[in-house]
């Protein structure tokens, strides 16, 4: 008896490590982040090209472009590429947990984000920040 009795604890505890941690990104949280964001100052055709691929970058890629992709759990700059591993409200706004490489490294990074009424998509400086810089969709604009 006390054998079964252990091999059910000791089930129920494996089938809590292995359920997904929170915070991890989920379809849901990355869903309204999908496309490729630009800083609304600058113009889209100038950053990004479509193909029957879908949208990247033009070549030669401008590494100081206020751009990113994000595409599935993929988010990607000018300059590099990260992995989003969580997605997590942070008051109205969501914190994005990135491992990302470049040329030089890689490292951790967390970046603040909030879609818009407009569609649009803010960035964050920190928590501090209440403007934000805005950004639009250019995958959802016509090129």
């Amino acid at each position: 008896m006390r054998i079964r009795r252990f091999i059910e604890l000791a089930g129920l505890s494996l089938v809590m490590t292995v359920s997904i941690p929170a915070g991890i990104a989920s379809a849901q949280d990355l869903k309204s982040l999908q496309g490729a964001w630009l800083a609304k100052s600058s113009d889209c055709t100038d950053v990004y090209t479509m193909s029957a691929k879908g949208i990247s970058f033009k070549k030669p890629v401008d590494l100081f472009a206020p751009a990113f992709i994000v595409s599935g759990n993929r988010l990607t700059t000018p300059g590099a590429s990260c992995r989003i591993k969580s997605v997590r409200p942070s008051g109205n706004l969501q914190e994005l947990a990135l491992d990302c490489v470049n040329a030089v490294g890689s490292n951790d990074v967390r970046v603040l984000m909030a879609r818009q009424p407009d569609g649009s998509l803010n960035r964050y400086l920190n928590a501090q920040d209440t403007i934000g810089s805005p950004h639009q969709d250019c995958a959802r604009r016509p090129q």
